[in-house]
């Protein structure tokens, strides 16, 4: 027990000599990432730039374009606005996306170019372009694997409230991002600096991954080694000859003790929730596979005569009140519709019935349900439909690492009887698989989001209360941290002298 004591004691006074300085920038940085996000485009930010689509302009009929785009039962068409115009981008499976002018039906030839890149920046911002600075294939703020199949990017510095660097996909002519240049600045005290954003240099990065792993593991055992070590130079009964129940004299040192005591279990937690983040060796991830979409969708099997001509799904919509920016022609186990948006993010289901259209606001549980038995080959062991959030389904606001995922509601809950255990989420106002997670991800969920975000429902409604309470604790951390620092730069003067 002696030796293991000396070891637990040697652990934390030479690891927080270089860690401490790195959990000071982690507690910083979180608190700014509290209100400043990592640069991303979120679906209410994509679809409030887009134009109306008017009738006039959507005249080539889906079947009208070039192959049978939706053939593939992984294969996906979408009339949305790009470079100016309506355009198709249709996408089968993995494969590149491919680009029809909605007027003519004629394929659009090449990537975007420069030309193209600006207008679409300018209609996009509602501003001038103040510059074009060329392409990337990635930088600093592209790295998620979602932009994969919009490379090279361009960039255009627009004008606008503040200038905005947007990022605008090579393969559709899109605005993909919008880094805004106070996001920038931010960012470099923020995420960027959290997540050590300076050592990744490409989305998959496993340099940079273990090197995370690595260091988050080191700041775990210096927490805990530290809440050890605070614990037994702590008199809970009598007190020293000074007559503190610290041993230490000297300032710095005795607040290091009283701040690891009060804030060690919290910051403990908090990067061991770190490296849960990273997912290390995959021990999050789901074991047995993940859901059958294509059997879901079975796009292949399904008939979109009825649904070929966008005017007319234009036209139905404009009847029921509703402008729509965007549709996605789509399927339920074969069953085809039509999936609209509107400026405002909301959305409209479009269906064939008879010789007309039918407009409505979401599925029927039934009526997914079928689909939904598809998504795995076992049996269902709970269904329900859900109104509001619950602590695996629910919303974060915008600047959240997760703030740009949709959460619709209501939606239908789904647990399989599968290896994994998997419970499902489909928003029944667009009968998208909004969230799969497997017994193992739902583990990580807690250990990772909840320890590191206090984000269950209830905890996020407290709103300003809980970002006080993150904040305060940490402060904390901080104290700790530059407490240590102090105490390590010290040590190693004196090592010095000697």
């Amino acid at each position: 027990m002696g030796k293991m004591k000396r070891l637990i004691y040697l652990a934390h006074r030479w690891l927080g000599i270089g860690a401490c300085v790195l959990m000071l920038l982690w507690f910083a940085s979180g608190v700014v990432m509290l209100y400043v996000g990592y640069p991303k485009l979120t679906p209410p930010e994509r679809l409030a730039a887009l134009p109306p689509l008017a009738e006039e302009a959507c005249r080539a009929p889906l079947d009208g374009l070039e192959g049978r785009p939706l053939d593939d039962p992984r294969a996906t068409a979408v009339l949305t606005s790009a470079g100016g115009g309506p355009v198709y981008l249709l996408r089968e499976g993995r494969g590149p996306i491919r680009v029809f002018s909605a007027l003519t039906g004629s394929a659009v030839q090449g990537p975007a170019g420069a030309r193209e890149a600006v207008a679409s920046a300018q209609a996009f911002a509602g501003a001038p372009a103040l510059g074009y600075l060329g392409t990337i294939q990635e930088d600093r703020w592209t790295h998620g694997r979602g932009l994969d199949v919009h490379r090279p990017l361009h960039r255009v510095l627009v004008d606008g409230p503040e200038p905005s660097t947007l990022y605008v996909s090579s393969a559709t002519g899109q605005v993909v991002l919008d880094a805004p240049e106070s996001q920038q600045r931010w960012n470099y005290l923020g995420a960027w600096l959290h997540w050590l954003y300076m050592l990744r240099f490409q989305s998959v990065d496993p340099v940079w991954s273990w090197i995370v792993i690595a260091l988050s593991a080191a700041g775990t055992v210096l927490a805990a080694s530290g809440v050890c070590v605070g614990i037994w130079r702590w008199r809970f009964r009598g007190r020293y000859k000074s007559g503190s129940r610290s041993p230490y004299r000297a300032p710095m040192m005795k607040w290091h003790h009283i701040g690891g005591l009060l804030f060690g279990a919290f910051l403990s937690f908090w990067i061991f929730s770190g490296l849960m983040s990273m997912n290390p060796g995959g021990v999050f991830s789901a074991r047995h596979g993940a859901p059958d979409m294509a059997a879901y969708r079975s796009a292949g099997s399904a008939d979109f005569s009825g649904l070929r001509e966008p005017a007319r799904i234009v036209a139905a919509l404009r009847g029921a009140g509703f402008a729509p920016v965007e549709l996605a022609w789509l399927s339920l186990a074969g069953r085809p519709y039509v999936l609209a948006h509107d400026a405002a993010a909301d959305s409209r289901i479009v269906t064939a019935e008879g010789h007309g259209l039918e407009v409505r606001d979401r599925w029927r549980p039934e009526e997914i349900r079928p689909a939904a038995g598809r998504l795995f080959k076992a049996d269902t062991r709970r269904l329900s439909v859900l109104s509001d959030y619950d602590a695996y389904y629910y919303r974060r606001h915008a600047e959240a690492m997760n703030g740009g995922a949709p959460r619709g509601l209501p939606a239908l809950m789904l647990q399989f009887a599968d290896p994994d255990d998997t419970r499902v989420y489909i928003d029944l106002r667009t009968g998208e698989v909004n969230l799969a997670l497997a017994r193992s991800e739902r583990a990580g969920r807690w250990l990772f989001y909840f320890l590191h975000s206090w984000d269950t429902p209830a905890l996020l409604r407290a709103g300003p209360l809980r970002d006080a309470v993150l904040i305060f604790l940490s402060l904390g951390g901080m104290l700790v941290a530059a407490t240590g620092i102090v105490i390590g730069w010290r040590r190693l003067r004196r090592k010095g002298v000697r």
